[in-house]
């Protein structure tokens, strides 16, 4: 049984959330104060971690900030904010998914389960182990057991970038950034198409598998063999 810790100063909604996770068979937590998260998440163990913005003590993406520095656990951040950059942030700090208040409750349980499920493997739904991937920097060439690939230095870098961090979403300003240090105006459209050509390049080796994701209005993200092979 998953568990999920709830990090909400508002006590119904906070309640409510956890009701119907745990008519969901989920476990859950709460707390309230954006100074609590961390030293708690140093005693206790979670599975996700559903995040408001806007807390006394200490706002959301700062706490976000620094679990991100010591730990990997999922989180879904909730925001009252509607602007888009507000949610880049988040995105940007190591958020997993976001939702916009007001939203139903049905909404956060689907997307905590869709977040766990791609980023976990039950033990009973496991596959054997995959083919080894290997990224040479010297060389810009990916090694799949001994199938090489060649990409141009944007695509090995698109795919280091999100490689280094399986299942974390990178919008598409995250990895301008990323990939353009200089600050050149290049659009969205352009990360676009390099993750369209790195992605066909991948297929010839892994036709069956899809180990870049898009996720709608929010970037990329790359998802380890085994997760992809099950999707």
């Amino acid at each position: 049984m998953n568990h999920i810790l709830i990090v909400e100063d508002e006590l119904k909604l906070a309640s409510l959330q956890a009701d119907y996770l745990n008519n969901a068979d989920f476990n859950t937590d709460l707390l309230s104060n954006g100074l609590e998260v961390v030293p708690w998440l140093q005693q206790n163990h979670t599975d996700l971690i559903i995040l408001d913005l806007m807390l006394p003590g200490r706002n959301g993406l700062d706490v976000c900030r620094e679990i991100r520095s010591f730990s990997n656990v999922p989180i879904i951040i909730i925001t009252a904010r509607i602007e888009e950059i507000d949610r880049l942030h988040g995105l940007e700090m190591g958020a997993d998914d976001y939702m916009c208040k007001p939203f139903s409750p049905r909404e956060m349980v689907a997307r905590v389960k869709a977040v766990l499920r791609r980023l976990q493997i039950s033990p009973v739904d496991a596959l054997p182990p995959p083919a080894q991937l290997k990224l040479n920097p010297l060389n810009l060439r990916v090694f799949i057991d001994n199938r090489g690939l060649e990409l141009t230095t944007i695509e090995f870098q698109l795919l280091q970038s999100m490689y280094m961090q399986p299942g974390r979403i990178f919008s598409r300003a995250k990895l301008m950034n990323m990939i353009y240090p200089d600050q050149r105006v290049v659009s969205d459209r352009t990360i676009d198409s390099h993750i369209k050509k790195l992605r066909k390049k991948l297929a010839h080796i892994l036709p069956s598998q899809d180990l870049i994701h898009s996720v709608y209005g929010a970037g990329y993200c790359y998802v380890p063999q085994d997760q992809s092979r099950r999707r």
